[in-house]
């Protein structure tokens, strides 16, 4: 005996439903069971094609159906669908897949609610399903009652429900309906739809919930959102409808003015029933010669209104004309309030999701942090909740003579004023590093700078501010934040790709993580102090590290640790994990960046296999920032065997009492490039080397430091002079005249070197040029 043969002899059913769609696969005998009209179909040249949902959206030709009755249990079982009885269809063999509205529209809605209500218990629970249900017919009336019976299943990650369903034999179904049942369906119609519609959480979720509601008692043919936008209204639903039907185009875009239903619900804030073609001819002159294409026979237009704000309008349309009751007046008014409550809540979602995105894409990095000699990739991922906005932040920072600052911190708070001191944060950071500053006195800088927002005595030394000098600052300015101080954690890294050091001043952040070049993953401890706006005195002690070849350094926020409820310790562990994941598909190192990366960011979305959530699994959400590095071999390589090149090296200072020296330090440069090729790139070296230290006698107070060095092999050497002072003014073109005696040092310095540069430091500035031998300046190309 098979399976098939148990089937058909107690005319019982299979089905299939996905949890994910809500879609449900069914063969014939299940179709027949819940009522759904199918056809078989066959195409020109006699293929027979997989059986469809009959009805308006089907895609079989309706010339050539095949519907088949419901075959009740007294039916005898030789009469259909045996085996060579005819071109009926074969129950235990075709299938077809239902979406979801046509399996609702064919359970009463009660009994509907408790089956998703059990089978999501069931999914979460992984037991039996089973339940009664009273299929209805097309006008909402019992005509039968099935038993189902389900189990979940799992296959490739999709989570369903399959099993059985039969008829109850001698059910009350052809019993006429009562009041109570109908009032039952419309309240679980009701409640059904308001926790889909609570449940979305987007605008085209709200307009697909809205374009396919099937409600008990009435058989709408059409349902339509209007939006008022900017003084019009736009059809925005049903969604599914692109390109736009023919007959639609004339209602995508109408006045508020137009004598339309849809316009005059927005005028007057007062549903519009149309009973009839000719109500809405008697009503609506102008537009019933664009709607009379359209087909439908009643209408009804309510408004999306919500706390007295209008939204729009919705519209129900029938296939034939309908008196509308006051149960289902009332019915279609509840139903437009759900809908315009849901459609406020989502808009008012999605523009503060814009606003947010718009604002953390201002304060990130606009391209894809590198930087020489060294591999980078940095991510960013807001929180899950909220205005997915937050203080978390990343930072590459260009400075002098090839080195590089990174930055990651994480301002306190996950709102909007907490991305805005991160944004002044971060510029400040930038402004300090660009000076020159070492990474302690950023960060000692950065630290005084943020205590002082919203409190200028921090920044003045001056005394602080009373209570009723707060109490009429408030009054004059509005609201005050000046009790709502921020602080900032922070790791600041100054990376030099030559030697492969990095120079790490830290504010309260967690420390960096060092992956090993066999595999093995490393908290790295480092000095450090408080976070940074706690005490403007606080002071950062430096670490310095040495990153070899085959290792990378992780720098992260919190957020990536304690994901998930994790402590610090328990976080790092479960990084240590994707450590451990990454080492063995890379052999010890990531040979991508960018692809372990996105595994760490991807640990954070979706926990690890057989992980389990951490001690504060309450914890709310936090965003995520991290830094990935690794020294690039090549780099470090060539640079190495660059310096170790450099032949000749010399340096001399010049005081500013002792001006005459300038002419020592011209004979020393002309002496140290005795057997240079090029006596014109001698003499110019000698004339821009003059220049500037004679301009840091004339222009500082400070004495002049000069720093030459020789590189390469004879006949392509590199010639590098610098001279370095402690002032902060930095040099800047001028214009002079025929007769001027000065203002000529930059155009000279752009003629005759190959390239040159201003470079702040800490404590001053320091200004150089180079040339490579035998190769033209730009001027004498």
């Amino acid at each position: 005996m098979h399976t098939e043969d148990v089937l058909k002899a107690t005319r019982t059913g299979l089905w299939r439903w996905d949890s994910a769609t809500g879609a449900s696969t069914v063969d014939v005998r299940t179709a027949q069971l819940l009522g759904v009209p199918f056809r078989r179909w066959r195409a020109e040249n006699g293929e027979e094609r997989p059986l469809t949902v009959a009805g308006p959206t089907s895609e079989a030709p309706s010339e050539t159906p095949y519907e088949a009755p419901y075959e009740t249990a007294g039916t005898a079982a030789g009469t259909w669908g045996e085996p060579g009885a005819g071109a009926g269809p074969r129950p235990w063999e075709e299938t077809m897949t239902l979406p979801e509205p046509s399996i609702r529209s064919r359970i009463h809605f009660s009994d509907y609610v408790d089956l998703t209500a059990t089978a999501t218990l069931a999914l979460a629970e992984w037991t039996l399903v089973e339940a009664v249900l009273r299929i209805v017919d097309e006008n909402g009336d019992v005509v039968r009652s099935v038993r189902t019976r389900m189990m979940p299943v799992e296959e490739e990650g999709a989570l369903s429900l399959i099993g059985t369903i039969a008829e109850i034999p001698e059910s009350a179904a052809e019993e006429p309906p009562s009041e109570e049942s109908q009032t039952q369906s419309r309240e679980a119609f009701l409640l059904y739809t308001g926790r889909a519609l609570a449940e979305a959480r987007t605008t085209a979720e709200v307009l697909r919930i809205a374009g396919s509601l099937v409600i008990p008692g009435l058989k709408p043919r059409a349902l339509a959102v209007w939006s008022l936008e900017r003084g019009g209204l736009v059809l925005v639903g049903p969604l599914a409808q692109r390109p736009v039907p023919q007959h639609l185009l004339p209602f995508m875009e109408m006045s508020v003015e137009s004598d339309h239903p849809a316009a005059a619900v927005v005028r007057t804030g007062r549903p519009v029933y149309l009973p009839s073609p000719d109500d809405y001819r008697r009503e609506f002159p102008a537009a019933w010669p664009q709607v009379v294409l359209v087909g439908n026979k009643g209408w009804a237009f309510l408004p999306l209104v919500i706390s007295k704000r209008t939204l729009g309008a919705w519209m129900v349309a029938f296939a034939e004309p309908i008196d509308f009751t006051p149960e289902h007046r009332s019915l279609l008014t509840n139903l437009a309030r759900m809908l315009a409550q849901a459609l406020s809540r989502t808009s008012m979602h999605e523009m503060e999701l814009q606003l947010s995105s718009g604002l953390q894409r201002t304060l990130r990095p606009t391209r894809k942090p590198g930087m020489e000699g060294m591999k980078l990739a940095a991510r960013y991922m807001p929180s899950g909740g909220g205005m997915e906005v937050g203080g978390d932040w990343y930072d590459v920072i260009p400075l002098p003579a090839g080195r590089t600052a990174l930055v990651i911190g994480d301002v306190q708070g996950h709102d909007v004023r907490a991305a805005g001191i991160m944004a002044q944060l971060r510029i400040a950071l930038r402004a300090y590093a660009a000076e020159g500053h070492r990474p302690d006195a950023v960060l000692a800088r950065a630290s005084r700078y943020l205590a002082g927002i919203g409190r200028p005595e921090v920044m003045t030394g001056g005394a602080e501010e009373e209570p009723q000098q707060r109490q009429q600052r408030r009054e004059a300015y509005g609201e005050d934040t000046s009790d709502d101080e921020r602080f900032a954690t922070c790791l600041y890294m100054e990376a030099d790709p030559v030697a492969g050091t990095l120079d790490i001043a830290r504010a309260g952040h967690p420390d960096p993580a060092i992956w090993l070049a066999d595999g093995t993953m490393l908290i790295r401890a480092t000095a450090g102090g408080l976070p940074l706006g706690i005490d403007p005195g606080t002071e950062y002690p430096t670490t310095r590290l040495l990153l070899e070849p085959g290792e990378t350094l992780l720098a992260c926020t919190d957020g990536l640790i304690e994901v998930g409820g994790h402590t610090m310790e328990t976080g790092w562990r479960r990084i240590q994990a994707v450590f451990r994941e990454q080492s063995q598909r890379g052999k010890g190192t990531p040979n991508d960046l960018e692809e372990f990366a996105e595994a760490l960011v991807q640990s954070a979305v979706r926990p690890l296999s057989g992980e389990a959530a951490g001690p504060l699994a309450d914890r709310r959400e936090d965003d995520v920032a991290l830094l990935l590095l690794t020294p690039d071999p090549a780099y470090a390589a060539e640079r190495a065997v660059a310096a170790a090149g450099v032949s000749r090296r010399t340096t001399f200072t010049v005081a500013q009492a002792e001006p005459d020296r300038i002419g020592e330090a011209r004979h020393q440069l002309q002496n140290m490039l005795f057997d240079w090729e090029s006596e014109d790139q001698i003499d110019g070296a000698v004339l821009m080397l003059s220049e500037m230290l004679t301009n840091v006698l004339v222009h500082t107070e400070g004495d002049a430091v000069m720093v030459a060095e020789c590189s390469g092999a004879r006949g392509n050497r590199l010639l590098r002079v610098e001279v370095s002072d402690t002032s902060d003014a930095l040099p800047h073109r001028r214009t002079p005249g025929e007769l001027a005696s000065s203002g000529r040092g930059l155009m000279m310095m752009e003629m005759l070197a190959g390239s040159w540069g201003v470079d702040p430091r800490g404590e001053g500035k320091s200004i150089w040029f180079e040339m490579r031998e035998n190769v033209s300046a730009p001027a004498w190309a």
